[in-house]
């Protein structure tokens, strides 16, 4: 099979660091060319260290308009940006990781209608669609955990999220709360009840069960680690758990990464992995969700990769058997 020829941009960020790790493990791509203005000439290597001896490529401040598959790995707002300053072949797949094509209202861009990737609530429509907005890293943690719920019409009260997330969700700028003296042994919330990803989870929420018109009433944390998400999520149910752990294998029997543990998680087990696992406990009445996921993998690139191999007829696992750091 001819591979596919891939362009990344914005090759200097977390993201495309972790992106670029897959794919030049990925039995069927080739990494065309990696754009980034600011490291133009540069040897990829110099930014990310992890691929020294691995990919010899530098970064370039043009691009190949007729690759088989682009990854935009931009800040927010910054894909519609580009997109309307650059152009690319009709034949060209797109996969955008930041938020901007994410909610219904912005799906449509250039003639071009991007479909939600989360492969567990989309797979047919990212198997025929050209243009995908990769989820947001909560956004995934937290659907994952709901959706067996949504699926059921179950989630009839409020919906309480606490979830915290390593550093590198905050990406690779400098900011008060990214630096290592403030971060270490620190832990702080941010954007309680308006955090950007509210938006996508209501909307596939309510894309299972159309009359859910409680809140979801999300807090979230930073952690002092460097990756990972550790959600906890609870809401009333009135069945039992092992009702609720039916539901919850029955939603994800298919699934390839999504798996449902049986004894409490810890976020080492999904470390470097495109693995969500979820658990379940009910206690007087509500039943508690833990879901949790590698931020820049499941929550970024690895789920991007996921998408990909949906798009042009791949196993969904291709390039993505990761082995996590237990230890």
């Amino acid at each position: 099979m001819k591979k596919i020829e891939v362009g990344v941009i914005g090759g200097a960020g977390y993201t495309a660091g972790e992106l670029m790790r897959l794919l030049v493990h990925h039995p069927n791509t080739n990494i065309n060319f990696v754009f980034s203005t600011s490291n133009a000439g540069n040897k990829i290597s110099k930014v990310h260290q992890d691929l020294v001896g691995t990919l010899d490529l530098k970064f370039t401040d043009t691009i190949n308009p007729n690759v088989d598959v682009l990854f935009l790995c931009l800040g927010h707002g910054n894909s519609v940006k580009f997109l309307s300053a650059n152009t690319f072949s009709e034949t060209t797949k797109i996969i955008d990781l930041g938020n901007d094509f994410r909610l219904e209202a912005d799906k449509d861009f250039n003639g071009k209608s991007f479909v939600y990737g989360l492969p567990e609530l989309q797979r047919d429509a990212i198997k025929t669609a050209n243009y995908i907005a990769n989820p947001g890293c909560f956004a995934t943690a937290i659907q994952l955990g709901l959706l067996p719920l949504a699926s059921a019409n179950a989630l009839q009260k409020d919906v309480h999220v606490n979830a915290v997330t390593g550093a590198t969700g905050a990406g690779t700028s400098l900011s008060a709360t990214t630096h290592y003296t403030w971060r270490d042994n620190n832990f702080s919330y941010y954007k309680p009840f308006t955090h950007q990803h509210l938006g996508e989870i209501n909307q596939s929420v309510q894309q299972l069960q159309n009359d859910f018109a409680a809140e979801v009433i999300f807090m979230p944390n930073r952690g002092n680690f460097s990756r990972g998400i550790f959600a906890t999520i609870y809401t009333e149910f009135e069945g039992s758990v092992e009702d609720a752990k039916a539901l919850y294998t029955n939603f994800y029997a298919s699934a390839k990464f999504t798996f449902v543990a049986d004894d409490v998680l810890h976020m080492k087990q999904v470390v470097n992995t495109n693995k969500c696992l979820v658990h379940l406990h009910k206690h007087n009445g509500k039943l508690l969700v833990t879901s949790i996921i590698d931020n820049l993998l499941k929550g970024a690139s690895g789920q991007a990769v996921q998408n990909m191999n949906l798009m042009f007829g791949l196993e969904e696992t291709t390039g993505l058997g990761l082995k996590g750091t237990y230890f």
